[in-house]
């Protein structure tokens, strides 16, 4: 028995660092290092690592170009009409296009994972219910809930994410409710049920783990689709109000003067052509890494 242990032993560690290896190698070091790069340190750390502050006001330094076309060091990618520092406002913005993106998600996740799982679970009536509100819901623009919300209550950060949320909602219950009707037909289930198992217990034990993966990965997904959406609201003047710096006000703020100017518009939409993206692309690698029929073997 010990020789057969010690034998089996070199065995499995081999294997096992080859595993990690495969792991490292396949990582999406290049979308990771655009998201860390542009939108999470500097979201994080924009007060300390800016050079400017973001309503930081200089008339004499107004409109001027980048370093590399004929700009200063003080100013690294240009100020807009009022001497405002773009790097040091495109670095703020990152922070709004973060907590939008997370606390959007989360209240989307929330409703939509919960709903998901009753309808799936429960059928019936209740199904019938969830997925008509579903299909209202992905029938109505979200502009033109935004520019109600906007007309009733003004734009503010709330009205964002109460927009986010009710676009989001839908497509996490729609596809959670597809993997509950699979997965309450499993053997697993039915034995649950044999032994009195809740049908609560059921939900939060035997099949919200299964669904998780799912979750994840299109939690992931939607994270471009919130920046973008967010940035094309207060493009529109219609999200956050000014003079917060999201990077949609930043992209806007330059529209009028994209010719003699392009720099005020153009370093905050890279921002978020970058961050989108990054994201897409770590949301497909994640997608190929947790769904069985496409992992590595």
């Amino acid at each position: 028995m010990l020789t057969s242990t010690r034998a089996s032993a070199p065995e499995r560690s081999p294997k096992r660092r080859r595993i990690v290896s495969a792991s490292l190698w396949t990582l999406p070091y290049f979308p990771i290092a655009i998201l860390l790069c542009v939108l999470i340190i500097p979201g994080l750390f924009a007060d300390f690592i800016a050079p400017h502050g973001a309503q930081e006001m200089n008339m004499q330094a107004r409109l001027q170009p980048p370093v590399f076309f004929g700009g200063t060091w003080e100013y690294i990618l240009g100020t807009d009409r009022l001497g405002r520092c773009i790097l040091s406002r495109t670095m703020h913005g990152a922070w709004y296009a973060m907590s939008i993106s997370a606390t959007g998600i989360i209240v989307g996740v929330t409703i939509g994972t919960t709903l998901g799982l009753l309808a799936g679970y429960a059928r019936g009536w209740v199904d019938t219910l969830v997925m008509r509100l579903v299909d209202i819901t992905l029938a109505l623009p979200a502009i033109l809930l935004a520019l109600a919300l906007a007309a009733m209550y003004g734009p503010s950060f709330k009205s964002v994410i109460t927009v986010v949320a009710f676009v989001l909602w839908a497509y996490f219950a729609r596809q959670v409710r597809a993997e509950v009707l699979v997965l309450r037909e499993r053997d697993f289930v039915a034995r649950a049920k044999v032994a009195g198992v809740s049908h609560v217990k059921i939900l939060l034990r035997h099949i919200l783990p299964n669904v998780l993966n799912t979750i994840v990965v299109l939690a992931t997904l939607q994270v471009g689709i919130v920046i973008s959406l967010e940035a094309s609201l207060s493009f529109l003047g219609i999200g956050i109000p000014r003079p917060t710096p999201t990077w949609g006000i930043l992209v806007a703020d330059g529209r009028q003067l994209i010719v003699s100017a392009w720099w005020i518009s153009f370093f905050p939409g890279l921002a978020i052509l970058l961050t989108v993206l990054s994201i897409n692309l770590l949301g497909d690698w994640l997608r190929d890494r947790l769904d069985p029929k496409t992992r590595p073997m």
